[in-house]
């Protein structure tokens, strides 16, 4: 059987870039766009186009189905309290959400992997078409961290990589290598300004992990332009990101943006996990 690709869409950039990537590499998708998430112009990209609601599962998967598809991807942000606080699932959701261990996005988003699997669809990592917006180790940006950034960083590393370990979030914000805040469901642009309400105007330092066994299929760190826009307004200087498990979203003008604004980025050294592909 051939194969046919289709994206699971949500908010943001992503989804474009995963759209126009597959495309380039002669590989057309289908968009199953999440609604009151994924962006309407993703429709002008596809190779064919449905909404569907963030608790239809089986309307999800008799999509796919109907359309053969073999390989899945999911891309875009959906909001993680909305995950939990608005989603109203049909009777297969339901079955799954009664026999999770733990309500949170890693369990839920696993679990509906292991149906699609059942049902001959494969999840492939949602970095497959984007391995070089990947970040590399070591300094990104035109400046380096200084002393006090780089004392910030690793007092962040040991916070944020034990926080990752919990699934409770991925990004930290530190101060004088005090941590002001931690991320839970709001996301990374929320938590640093909630760290810069409370830091009184000091220099910020952001640190975003991966967890310590990332799935790549889904919720991979993101970062992009509006990182640096909310880093800015945060009087935010330096941002620790994960070689090999972040995402660059828009790579060269995110960059441009940080070293215009004179931030100093990093890519930090972490375990490396298994990047799935489309075959080649």
């Amino acid at each position: 059987m051939a194969e046919r690709y289709a994206l699971i869409a949500g908010n943001g950039r992503f989804p474009f870039l995963v759209l126009e990537a597959a495309r380039s590499s002669g590989r057309p998708m289908l968009v199953a766009a999440v609604r009151q998430e994924a962006d309407p112009e993703l429709e002008k990209l596809a190779d064919g186009f449905h909404w569907i609601g963030l608790g239809e599962l089986s309307k999800l998967i008799d999509l796919l189905k109907r359309e053969r598809v073999t390989h899945a991807v999911m891309a875009g942000q959906v909001k993680h309290a909305q995950i939990f606080s608005s989603i109203r699932p049909d009777w297969r959701l339901l079955k799954l959400l009664a026999s999770l261990p733990r309500r949170n996005t890693d369990s839920l988003i696993g679990a509906v992997a292991g149906v699609l699997a059942e049902e001959g669809i494969t999840l492939l990592d949602s970095t497959a078409f984007l391995r070089p917006l990947l970040a590399g180790e070591g300094v990104l940006t035109r400046r380096a961290p200084n002393e006090a950034e780089r004392g910030d960083i690793e007092y962040g590393l040991t916070v944020g990589r034990e926080l990752a370990r919990l699934d409770i979030g991925q990004t930290v914000v530190i101060a004088e290598r005090a941590c002001l805040a931690v991320e839970a469901m709001e996301g990374t642009d929320a938590v640093i300004l909630r760290a810069a309400a409370l830091s009184n105007g000091k220099p910020l330092t952001v640190v975003k992990v991966a967890k310590p066994h990332q799935d790549m299929r889904f919720d991979v760190p993101v970062v992009g332009p509006s990182t640096v826009h909310t880093m800015r307004q945060a009087n935010a200087t330096a941002l620790s990101i994960e070689a090999g498990r972040t995402l660059l979203l828009d790579r060269d003008q995110f960059l441009r943006l940080a070293d215009e604004a004179g931030l100093a980025i990093e890519g930090s050294e972490g375990p490396r996990s298994k990047v799935q592909g489309p075959k080649s």
